[in-house]
């Protein structure tokens, strides 16, 4: 008999009238019934999280730093079972759901060590007036996050809400609600008031769509697609609520002919892979210079043919997409190669043991159209589509050419060349001769164009979870 996932709420699981089934991508079935929420549950976390957030905004930034430091340590006791119920939701494989659980965690802890130093500026006015800031948080915030990546999305927003004084109110993709609901339950077991953590399960369309328009939210910020972002940018707008936005990516790696193929060659598969592509920063454009093209592409396409492919639970290379759904609109994107040639994958793989699954094989299109649909689109899947350049300003229009601008890696032995694409690169992220697909806990991380705004992680995030008080005093 499957465990039912319910919201939970102040503290205790609040069941719904409907319930929809949790999907295992891997075999088709079902992991249990899970709560579908709406607007009564949203209103019974919002008013949890205002009782709770009184009193929480009056404890010291030590007492939430403990707190916050404790959550992290449950988090490290039970990650082999959040990983569990992470792989077997999304469908990734145990040691990529391993290093979720790590890296939510580490989240935790970023921000319970940061808070401690998280100070407002005195500003000189002279010697009759005595001029300060103060940091606070704007009351109860909401979370709307996507299934590619539920631990590190949940704790990356929550732990930098919560150390600065918010309370939270969640609400998971509908694909994947049971680490949500798991870590609001280690937060209560830490000694985090009742209230403060709150997660209401259920769809976009009914759940997500009442905790945007609550009046009791104060802030929104939401991870997923441009298409969705805009609508809920919208819906904050009319409350004119802030919002910080993380939407969708069409990364480049852009690749020269002095470059380390190499290196160059594990980073672009490792970094389309992760996930089974299904990341916003994945790197699903190719930029490669002509003199190196063929060399890169015939390392890219023999790691590609290596690469395992099976359910999350046997730690695979590649696991399957999240849905069957995910799996048809990948498989779309198949059917207009945008002039490209189609190299490798393409297809479901082969094998029967994977028919059941929501699987696609590794794929490389070499020579894809810069305006076409697969060079423009996110497909959010392991497909990569390359192009080729032989100068540097071509390589940079290339990079330039879409409407996103979340991540993009340069691969280049001249350090000048590095900093000046640096420079000239038109994202949230530049790296140079490495690539980490929106890793690292310190770093903040956002978008340009229709990749969204706002900034997550880092320090940063602290600004983005609170507003600024000016207060001038005659002395």
């Amino acid at each position: 008999m499957t465990t039912p996932t319910h919201s939970f709420i102040a503290g205790h699981d609040v069941a719904s009238g409907d319930t929809y089934d949790n999907i295992d991508p891997a075999t088709g079935q079902s992991l249990g019934p899970v709560s579908r929420g709406g607007a009564d549950e949203v209103d019974q976390a919002v008013s949890s999280g205002e009782l709770a957030q009184r009193d929480w905004v009056r404890t010291t930034p030590e007492q939430r730093s403990n707190l916050l430091t404790a959550w992290a340590a449950l988090v490290d006791r039970d990650a082999e079972e959040l990983a569990r119920l992470e792989s077997e939701d999304t469908g990734k494989p145990l040691t990529q759901a391993r290093t979720d659980a790590t890296v939510a965690a580490r989240y935790l802890r970023f921000y319970a060590h940061a808070i401690d130093s998280y100070y407002g500026l005195t500003i000189p006015k002279g010697p009759d007036l005595h001029a300060y800031t103060l940091r606070e948080p704007f009351g109860v915030v909401g979370s709307v996050i996507a299934w590619n990546y539920p631990m590190q999305l949940f704790s990356r927003s929550v732990a930098a809400a919560v150390a600065t004084g918010n309370a939270t109110v969640v609400k998971p993709a509908d694909e994947t609600p049971r680490t949500a609901v798991a870590l609001a339950r280690l937060a209560l077991e830490a000694g985090i008031p009742a209230g403060i953590v709150n997660v209401v399960t259920g769809t976009g369309a009914e759940a997500g769509a009442a905790l945007t328009a609550h009046p009791g939210v104060a802030h929104l910020s939401f991870v997923g697609s441009t298409e969705v972002g805009s609508l809920i940018a919208h819906a904050a707008a009319d409350r004119v609520v802030p919002t910080v936005l993380e939407l969708g990516g069409k990364s480049a790696q852009v690749v020269f002919a002095d470059a380390d193929l190499t290196a160059a060659a594990e980073a672009v598969v490792r970094g389309v892979l992760q996930n089974a592509g299904q990341t916003c920063s994945a790197g699903s454009r190719l930029i490669v210079h002509r003199a190196v093209q063929d060399e890169l592409l015939d390392a890219v396409i023999q790691r590609f043919r290596a690469v395992t492919i099976g359910p999350g639970s046997e730690d695979p290379d590649l696991g399957p997409l999240v849905s069957a759904k995910q799996q048809q609109r990948v498989e779309g994107f198949m059917d207009d190669l945008a002039g490209g040639e189609l190299l490798v994958g393409g297809s479901r793989p082969d094998g029967d043991h994977l028919a059941s699954g929501a699987y696609f094989s590794p794929t490389l299109v070499h020579g894809v159209d810069p305006q076409g649909r697969l060079a423009q689109e996110e497909v959010f899947g392991p497909v990569i589509a390359s192009m080729a350049f032989d100068a540097e300003d071509e390589a940079v229009a290339l990079a330039n050419g879409t409407d996103y601008g979340l991540l993009a890696a340069v691969w280049t032995s001249d350090l000048s060349r590095g900093h000046r694409l640096a420079s000239a690169l038109r994202a949230g992220q530049v790296f140079v001769n490495n690539y980490g697909a929106g890793g690292g806990v310190e770093l903040p991380f956002g978008g340009w164009g229709k990749s969204g705004y706002g900034r997550e992680k880092g320090y940063e995030a602290l600004d983005a979870f609170t507003q600024t008080k000016t207060v001038v005093v005659k002395l």
